[in-house]
């Protein structure tokens, strides 16, 4: 095509309301011409077509060889074409992007179109019921009720008989335990489970393929063997040996999750699995022509028998954490608390995560569970339990009464305490907490003024205690200096012994003799 018109195709397209990627598939050019095209205007385009006539082609030489290899290699690239230059011609300085027009003009000019070899399919039987399940995985960006945007994440099932669909969702990519956990919900929602599973070559499951042998993850090889599975992987892009999930996994993405406002995760997936029973799988399939939940009704007899529940995967005996000084261990860059004291009591604790994404503490490999955490896959987050927190070495009574003795009449502590837990019961143990370190600072003496002053006043809680303690503190600098003024003397009386003091007098002899300048 003539640049000039390709050029006033592009702009046409692009008025049209085309996207880039939509120009380029119909002219059959790459979307890095339609760039460049939109970008120049109609004057600086002829200018531009202007000065390449001019210019003589960097390959102009090399035609006559480019294009006996076209004809005689319809199906060669233009990245074979610049690799064959190169091979051929070590001294030629050509851009790989150069070398791409330059082919492309010559498969106009001489009329050679690029062949492409086709794959040739066959249909091929479906297999027993109950023989086999695809699984794949997909995501989608969802608008919020708040109008932003989000990637949801899911796993889909098919049976491949009755074409019996399930999916699980997460608003985070997927761990291995969550693979082993969606495939527990898909057993239960399939009420068995197919004698083979085929999988893409994921690197949540597979670690490696060598010839047919398969290097599973250590997580999922435990789960395979837990369960008896039977896998099958497909070759790496090679979506057309599990087409059938590679369309669940369309069907899912274009007629569920298409143009729908995400809420929350929970009410999410009930709304899959709503739509699986509506639509996923009450719906004709277009290739059966059957409803895949009425095919399912006959499968699912076909299936192993699934039990209740698996066990929990074991803990590699060399997971281990040290406990650090303020009382936490760190896991995948998160901190996870332990009971106060730990830390002292043990430099060392025992890790387990479970199948539901727990992580379980133990001072002792086999000892009892110290703590337990749900786990949290951002980075750098402080995960607590508030139980960790609070020394729980005394009930609430024991505190009180500990309290109580402190204070000269222990009955009228005891009135004033209760009445701090009726009011803060939630709180009480943060009440108590912050009275005994108002306690520590202030004398026996301040201590119980205050106490009779907040039941004077009925101040029930432990800050109003603390302003008590002040008042009390004030008044009592107040009449200190009162008292202190009563043994002062006022300035505007005499004091008698002033008043007896008689000066001294000289003899008129000795002035007299300091006038003649004699010494005396």
């Amino acid at each position: 095509m003539d640049k000039w018109n390709l050029y006033m195709n592009i702009q046409q397209l692009h008025n049209q309301g085309f996207n880039n990627s939509q120009i380029a598939t119909k002219l059959g050019i790459s979307r890095t011409t339609v760039y460049e095209y939109l970008r120049k205007s109609p004057e600086e385009m002829a200018v531009w077509l202007a000065s390449s006539k001019l210019r003589r082609k960097k390959l102009g030489s090399y035609e006559e060889h480019i294009v006996s290899w076209l004809k005689e290699h319809p199906d060669l690239s233009a990245a074979q074409v610049y690799d064959w230059l190169q091979e051929r011609y070590p001294s030629l300085k050509v851009g790989e992007s150069t070398t791409r027009s330059y082919v492309r003009e010559l498969r106009e000019k001489y009329h050679i179109p690029k062949v492409k070899e086709h794959r040739h399919y066959q249909a091929i039987p479906d297999p027993p019921m109950g023989q086999q399940a695809q699984v794949d995985f997909g995501q989608t960006k969802q608008k919020t009720s708040r109008g932003k945007e989000i990637k949801l994440y899911f796993i889909s099932f098919v049976l491949s008989h009755s074409r019996y669909k399930y999916a699980e969702w997460l608003d985070r990519p997927f761990t291995t335990r969550d693979v082993i956990r969606a495939h527990e919900s898909a057993f239960q929602h399939f009420e068995g489970i197919p004698y083979e599973l085929v999988y893409d070559q994921d690197a949540l499951l597979v670690v490696n393929e060598n010839a047919g042998d398969i290097i599973l993850t250590n997580e999922f090889q435990s789960y395979r063997e837990e369960r008896k599975l039977n896998i099958h992987l497909c070759r790496k892009a090679d979506p057309e040996s599990k087409g059938k999930i590679e369309n669940v996994v369309g069907f899912v993405k274009k007629n569920f999750a298409k143009n729908r406002v995400f809420h929350r995760l929970d009410h999410w997936n009930e709304q899959c699995l709503s739509w699986l029973k509506r639509t996923g799988n009450g719906k004709v399939h277009n290739t059966t022509k059957k409803r895949p939940a009425e095919v399912f009704t006959l499968e699912k007899q076909h299936l192993r028998p699934v039990s209740s529940s698996i066990k929990m995967l074991k803990p590699d005996s060399s997971i281990s954490r040290t406990v650090r000084k303020d009382n936490t261990i760190l896991y995948e860059s998160n901190r996870y608390s332990v009971p106060l004291g730990t830390y002292g009591k043990t430099n060392q604790v025992y890790i387990e995560v479970t199948v539901d994404e727990h992580l379980v503490i133990r001072e002792q490999m086999d000892g009892p569970i110290i703590a337990e955490h749900s786990i949290d896959y951002r980075k750098g987050v402080l995960v607590q339990d508030r139980q960790h927190t609070r020394d729980r070495t005394k009930g609430i009574d024991a505190y009180i009464h500990s309290i109580a003795e402190q204070f000269e009449d222990v009955n009228l502590a005891h009135r004033f305490l209760e009445e701090v837990r009726r009011t803060y019961p939630r709180y009480i143990r943060d009440q108590l907490q912050m009275i005994s370190k108002t306690m520590k600072s202030i004398d026996t003496m301040t201590m119980d003024l205050a106490l009779k002053e907040c039941m004077k006043r009925k101040l029930w809680s432990a800050s109003e205690f603390h302003d008590a303690v002040e008042y009390v503190k004030r008044q009592r600098q107040v009449n200190i200096a009162l008292s202190s003024k009563h043994d002062m003397k006022p300035l505007n009386q005499w004091d008698q012994s002033l008043m007896e003091i008689k000066p001294r007098t000289r003899d008129v002899k000795e002035y007299i003799a300091i006038l003649k300048g004699e010494s005396i």
